[in-house]
């Protein structure tokens, strides 16, 4: 056979595959074609694309797909605003859905006025850099270290660092997304509904008079507020815990002997408000190092 001869066989042998080939694919396509509801790419250019998560969805692409089947509603989403919401709710013809809105706590309020430090901290300023250097040479092996971690996680922008070196919460900013939740090297921050207003805000589960000696706001496990509110709070490890689910609505008196002032209402108006008991916290200045790493 000659070489011109064998050229066309193998020109022929490649066109023929690339027929048979092309007519598979066309028969897959039309036998599996999965159909996707154009309304989906509708509501995801709706949606803000931060892929959060705050909605308990992998991003807002699944999340538009939920909204668009009906098992989510729009009123999930925790960043856009409520007019943006009822957009989506009015394009899909549902209801948008009434969530209370979730905000991040902390369980420490031992800034650097209150707790003490042990050493003076010299390394990378992260918190779980210090976490993993002897605690960052906090005296208290459960509170805040202050680097700021979750405020650089946030973002938007619902984290700001006061003063004395602890996170506060924007209750208007904060999405509920998580990210603060899972940098915290010691656990500290939690999400809950707005309406959870009695709040411990401290995590120490030690008990005597040297966890005491660390910070001035500690709980120290003295039973007044599970006294005053029985049933609502109880003494779990030496720390007071809130069982939401009873009315903590009615209990506001579980914060008025708290000596501390650990356990504190947490009033949309006048803010963290503490009991008539707690003792005031005057000093502004960050307490003297006990000594240096």
């Amino acid at each position: 056979m000659t070489a011109l001869a064998n050229i066309a066989v193998a020109g022929s042998f490649m066109t023929g595959l690339g027929v048979l080939l092309a007519g598979l694919l066309a028969l897959a396509n039309k036998y599996f074609f999965v159909f996707e509801d154009p309304r989906i790419n509708a509501v995801e250019d709706m949606l803000p694309r931060n892929n959060c998560g705050a909605c308990g969805t992998a991003g807002c692409r699944a999340f538009a797909e939920a909204v668009v089947q009906g098992s989510l509603d729009p009123g999930l989403c925790t960043v856009c605003s409520a007019d943006e919401r009822q957009v989506i709710a009015d394009f899909l013809g549902v209801a948008v859905g009434e969530h209370e809105q979730r905000v991040a706590r902390l369980a420490c309020a031992g800034g650097n006025h209150v707790a003490r430090m042990r050493a003076h901290y010299d390394g990378l300023a992260t918190c779980r850099a210090a976490h993993l250097v002897a605690g960052g040479g906090k005296g208290c092996a459960w509170g805040c270290l202050g680097f700021g971690d979750c405020e650089t996680v946030c973002d938007f922008a619902a984290i700001r660092m006061d003063n004395h070196g602890l996170p506060n919460v924007v209750d208007d900013l904060c999405t509920a997304c998580g990210d603060c939740v899972d940098v915290c090297p010691r656990q500290l921050f939690s999400l809950h509904p707005i309406s959870h207003r009695l709040w411990v805000a401290c995590n120490n589960q030690g008990f005597g008079a040297e966890e005491e000696a660390q910070c001035d706001v500690i709980c120290n496990a003295c039973s007044r507020c599970a006294m005053d509110a029985p049933g609502a709070v109880a003494i779990v490890n030496h720390l007071a815990v809130v069982d939401y689910t009873k009315n903590t609505l009615a209990v506001h008196t579980a914060i008025e002997r708290c000596p501390t002032g650990a356990i504190v209402w947490l009033d949309r108006e006048q803010g963290v408000v503490k009991g008539r008991e707690a003792r005031k916290v005057i000093r502004h200045e960050p307490l003297a190092t006990g000594g240096r790493a």
